[in-house]
């Protein structure tokens, strides 16, 4: 019950129904709020409880000052917790784990018990092994649940072990498409009252559900578990962004091009930590399709959420994918009520603001490496000319390319080539080069979600056949859409057999490629690449193309639309310039022409309001929980506490809990720390956290061969997410880690310095030396460290390698915030100083003093760090809240989260 302290508590009353509603307009200062706040000032009045949540939090939001920087901690309380099964997995694991530590201290097991709605989608399991056959998704199907039945009989059982816990099972689709499809309130009613719906998810991608109107965000899984459990996210309240939307897109060009330019503009502008918020008259001319694949790419830019007010075009949807007449009307009446509905013509209060006329936006793409290394699409082969010298060896000849004149006929001189002949299984041969695209992937939830860049890549597809054109014989092509409605609405505009001549036919419901499942590339394509060292390309309609996530044989990734994916795959090369150049002949010999094979706006829409209707949604969600035979056959066991396998190389029990007593022990300074590694700029969780495919020669391969697993069996990191002896061995493990205490080695190496000389060794294995020595560790980063997604595992991992505290230049929001979660100390550098100004090589032993400040209450500003070759500097503290401060104080979240319940 709320304390209702400003008399806030009213009644809506929408047709027969009646609702408990807490009214914004009882605060001072609500009206000028931006939407987001408006949406945490409702939070807070129907959470008031006195204590955490007080009177003066609230009108600490009604009488926001937009240009003050961050100061006022408040406590949100999520609707409800979206997870997806690489995520997910280890969040019941550690629920299961807690249960155990929970009756150990004398509590009751049952208390571990989702208090919030907490939904699982199983889309990250899916390889896209088989591909470019019809019955390419059978097999993949298959092979999913070979490979992962120990991690699906565990979450069917936490489906029956938990309350409020329910799993959208394989083969369904992407969890933040299946969201906006059919899990979205987007405005919820429990308990009789009606609320915004929010929420936060273990995917960066939450955030594509804000296109919705929903407000919500990726978190860590250890963060989500805590929110399930009843426990607030603590968080400043952020500067608001706003974006002002005006015009209309011009022809020719997609919401990916849109959304690459957004990303740009908001990476250059600086938003981490932000709230995003759209308005406009352009915002009204933006379909919800196109709102969803802006908010999905939030974590690009930096920002903590990009949301979009509510308005007509949502009601339109929510009807469109199956929502009851009432649901619409109530999110319709509430929002009006509430001063939530979109007027274009207001200009809230924001903290700053930026502009982009829709009409100015242009086909692009982005790479090599970067979602925000956005390219015009008209420079894109100029630009990779220029990119791939970084991935040659210094001493390759840079000359004329030798393809076959109807491969890629226009190609300029002056760019690094290694012409290399490939036979192929049939006898044919072929020459692949730098640039050649093996990798071409309609996939992820940003785009697949969206029917306008679906259709259009069918279209192409459809014209390309008639022409003549298919894909290159190098190319691995996969289609695998975000929700079964994709290949029914391709079904039903008789588009799928243009797909399929293509290459592109169906291999799975799921993120596949954008996650590193693009599976291996054909035996004699991996050959050629990796015996001649070629940079070979993928080019993905999805959100990330950091180094090392797409595939181990591939050196640069491009995002692009699943139209321009389409043409990359018949054009075969990053080298053409598939503006100008042509793509290939037709039946006649002569050239064709993108030009010749891109649809227009009109024939696109044409397609989507004829070929998609509510009936499908209905059909694809009506039971969405239950799943097929093969899911509803599989063997669990019984029980509120889990029966571990002892031995399961995909489900253990992690060691988190182990001796912990009821009361914390202080909080002690760390001396004699060892750096474990030094590390660049823009490090990524995907280079600290274990993810694709584990090789044999490494610690993680090295287990499971112990373990009697064979090669072929290894399956990825993302799969063994619950196992955390797997999860350790890989972490900090990614192939394209550049450790510069151990310079000329790439991977997961470093220096051990409890030997003589220090030398090279596996991370893994050093840590185990250090830890059986007593020693604790460090590392030291430079800026944007932990950007990318909100992975729990980069800092389990870490901690559980040892590493007691991180330097850092600079921090993304979601992975300090997981570092304090499991108990490692995040610092900072002092302003303008680095590893580098200080002169600090990675090779010092070093000392950190006044932590235990902490053990009074207070949370110091900055600790003292010394090293034994004395280097001495002051270190920023970055913990930012008192609430990360008592996680910190009891050794992570989880802990903390332990005492409390039993201790109520």
């Amino acid at each position: 019950m709320s304390a209702n302290s400003f008399d806030a508590r009213s009644t809506l009353r929408v047709g027969d129904e009646s609702y408990e509603i807490f009214r914004l307009d009882k605060v001072e200062g609500s009206a000028r709020l931006p939407y987001s706040l408006k949406v945490l000032l409702e939070n807070l009045l129907r959470t008031e409880d006195g204590a955490n949540i007080t009177a003066d939090h609230i009108r600490a939001i009604g009488g926001w000052d937009s240009q003050a920087q961050p100061s006022q901690e408040i406590q949100f309380t999520p609707a409800r917790v979206i997870m997806q099964d690489f995520t997910g997995v280890p969040c019941v694991v550690d629920l299961a784990t807690m249960r155990e530590a929970v009756k150990e201290l004398g509590g009751d097991p049952a208390k571990i018990n989702p208090l919030a709605p907490a939904e699982l989608v199983i889309d990250h399991s899916v390889i896209a092994d088989k591909f470019g056959t019809k019955d390419a998704f059978g097999q993949n199907v298959e092979l999913e649940y070979g490979r992962n039945k120990e991690r699906y009989q565990f979450l069917r059982w936490g489906q029956t072990a938990f309350d409020e816990f329910k799993v959208v099972p394989p083969g369904t689709g992407i969890v933040h498409q299946v969201n906006i499809e059919h899990l979205a309130r987007t405005v919820m009613v429990r308990g009789g009252q009606a609320y915004p719906d929010t929420l936060v998810g273990t995917d960066s991608h939450t955030t594509m559900v804000n296109g919705l109107g929903v407000l919500g965000w990726g978190v860590g899984g250890i963060e989500a578990e805590a929110a399930m459990l009843g426990q607030p996210v603590s968080m400043l309240i952020p500067r608001v962004v706003g974006f002002k939307l005006t015009g209309e897109l011009k022809p020719g060009t997609t919401a990916t091009d849109l959304v690459l330019t957004i990303t740009e503009m908001l990476r250059k502008h600086g938003v981490v930590g932000k709230f995003v918020e759209f308005y406009g008259e352009g915002v009204a001319a933006t379909s919800l399709a196109n709102r969803a694949t802006i908010g999905n790419m939030s974590p690009e830019f930096g920002s903590t959420a990009a949301i979009f007010p509510i308005d007509g075009e949502t009601l339109n949807y929510l009807r469109l994918t199956g929502r009851s007449e009432q649901q619409v009307a109530l999110v319709e009446a509430y929002a009006k009520e509430q001063g939530l509905w979109l007027d274009p013509q207001a200009e809230p209060d924001f903290s700053e603001k930026l502009e982009l006329d829709l009409a100015t936006v242009v086909p692009s793409i982005a790479g090599p490496k970067r979602p925000q290394d956005r390219i015009v699409l008209a420079n894109a082969a100029q630009q990779f000319a220029q990119d791939v010298r970084n991935y040659v060896s210094d001493d390759e000849e840079a000359g004329k390319e030798s393809f076959p004149a109807s491969d890629a006929p226009a190609f300029s001189n002056g760019v690094p080539s290694k012409p290399t002949t490939v036979t192929a299984p049939d006898g044919s041969t072929y020459e692949i080069d730098h640039g050649a695209v093996t990798v071409a992937a309609i996939t992820s939830c940003t785009n697949t979600s969206n029917p306008y860049v679906m259709v259009a890549a069918a279209l192409v597809a459809k014209k390309a056949v008639e022409k003549g054109l298919t894909r290159k014989p190098w190319v691995k092509t996969t289609l695998a859409p975000g929700s079964k409605v994709v290949t029914d609405y391709f079904d039903k505009a008789g588009l799928t057999p243009y797909l399929d001549k293509v290459g592109f036919n169906l291999v799975g419901y799921g993120c596949t490629t954008c996650i590193g499942n693009s599976g291996p590339l054909p035996e004699e394509v991996s050959k050629a690449v990796n015996d001649n060292d070629l940079a070979v390309t993928s080019v993905l309609s999805g959100n990330r193309n950091f180094e090392g996530r797409i595939n181990p044989d591939v050196k640069m990734n491009y995002l692009a639309s699943p139209p321009l994916v389409v043409a990359y795959a018949i054009a075969g090369s990053m080298k053409v310039d598939i503006t100008k150049d042509a793509l290939g002949a037709d039946q006649d010999g002569k050239p064709v022409f993108l030009a010749d094979i891109w649809p227009t706006e009109a024939e696109v829409n044409d397609v989507v309001a004829n070929a998609i209707g509510e009936d499908m949604f209905n059909k694809s969600y009506q039971d969405v929980f239950a799943g097929d035979a093969q899911w509803q056959a599989l063997p669990i066991p019984t029980g509120n506490t889990f029966e571990w396998d002892a031995e399961s190389t995909y489900v253990r029990k992690p060691p988190y809990f182990e001796g912990m007593a009821m009361e914390p022990a202080p909080v002690e300074d760390i001396t004699g720390a060892r750096v474990l590694a030094k590390l660049g700029d823009s490090v990524t969780t995907d280079h600290i956290s274990p993810a694709g495919a584990i090789k044999a020669d490494t610690p993680a391969g090295k287990y499971l061969t112990e373990h009697g697993i064979e090669r072929r069996d290894f399956n990825s990191y993302g799969s063994r997410r619950g196992n955390h002896e797997v999860m350790i061995r890989g972490t900090f493990a990614n192939i394209r880690l550049r450790n510069q205490i151990a310079p000329g080695t790439e991977g997961g190496y470093t220096r051990d310095f409890t030997q003589a000389d220090g030398p090279v060794s596996f991370i893994y294995d050093a840590s185990q030396n250090y830890q059986a020595a007593g020693t604790p560790l460090a590392i030291l980063a430079g800026k944007e460290y932990g950007s990318g997604s909100s992975r729990d595992w980069a800092a389990k991992g870490t901690a559980l390698l040892g590493v007691k505290a991180v330097i850092a230049e600079s921090y993304e929001r979601i992975h300090r915030s997981n570092l304090i979660g499991m108990g490692v100390l995040p610092l900072q550098f002092p302003e303008g100083q680095n590893a580098e100004t200080l002169g600090l090589t990675g090779e010092e032993a070093f000392s950190f003093t006044g932590v235990t400040e902490l053990n009074n209450g207070t949370t110091p500003r900055t600790v003292k760090v010394t090293t034994d070759t004395g280097v001495e500097f002051d270190a920023v503290v970055r913990i930012d809240t008192p609430g990360e401060a008592d996680y910190y104080r009891n050794g992570g979240i989880l802990h903390y989260v332990l005492r409390e319940l039993v201790g109520s």
